[in-house]
């Protein structure tokens, strides 16, 4: 009897190949398609930032002071909660949470009475209708607001620089000012037709 015959050797077991990167990533299926489903949003919100999708609401801000700057103080202070209770959903998200409008959606862009626009948050009246004018961008615009009515802060959201305007009452968002307006000013102050009121003038 030989040795062998007491311990047969062990078959060998084919090695198999090393899996190709490739394959394994896409072996973690529905972990993947999550991966690149948050990509995909995050890529499309920054589009949307950028103005290049339409969009209603801009996603809200982390930061609670977010409404001027944080050593600002507003005459007009109540709790979110209060602001909820008061406020309809668009307005709340555009006056609280900075979001915009779609172009072309406010009756304000349409609003070409003699009167006043207020703060829908406060009622602190804006902006004067001798001072708007058709900016053909679909957001109420106007180049100068009334005296001591807003106030702005700088805004690098979205890897942008641009400067916010809110009410200096209550500190509710409003819109954004650029510097491509007409005469006297050269500014436009691009507003959220929810963020305001019209007050038409007496006759």
């Amino acid at each position: 009897m030989r040795l062998s015959d007491l311990y047969p050797p062990k078959p060998h077991k084919p090695i198999e190949p090393a899996q190709p990167a490739r394959a394994a990533a896409a072996s973690d299926g529905p972990a993947r398609a999550r991966r690149v489903f948050l990509l995909s949003a995050t890529a499309a919100a920054a589009a949307v930032a950028a103005g290049l999708v339409p969009r209603l609401m801009r996603p809200a801000l982390a930061a609670d002071n977010r409404h001027g700057s944080a050593s600002e103080r507003f005459e007009v202070a109540y709790s979110d909660a209060e602001w909820r209770r008061r406020l309809t959903p668009g307005q709340y998200e555009i006056l609280r949470q900075e979001g915009t409008e779609r172009p072309y959606s406010s009756p304000l862009n349409d609003e070409h009475r003699a009167g006043t626009f207020a703060c829908a948050g406060c009622a602190q009246p804006l902006f004067s209708s001798r001072t708007k004018f058709d900016s053909h961008t679909g957001w109420p615009s106007f180049w100068t607001p009334l005296d001591k009515a807003v106030g702005t802060h700088r805004d690098t959201t979205f890897g942008m620089v641009r400067t916010e305007v809110h009410c200096s009452r209550c500190g509710g968002h409003l819109g954004h000012v650029f510097d491509d307006g007409p005469k006297p000013t050269g500014l436009r102050y691009c507003m959220n037709g929810l963020a305001m009121t019209f007050h038409p003038q007496a006759a």
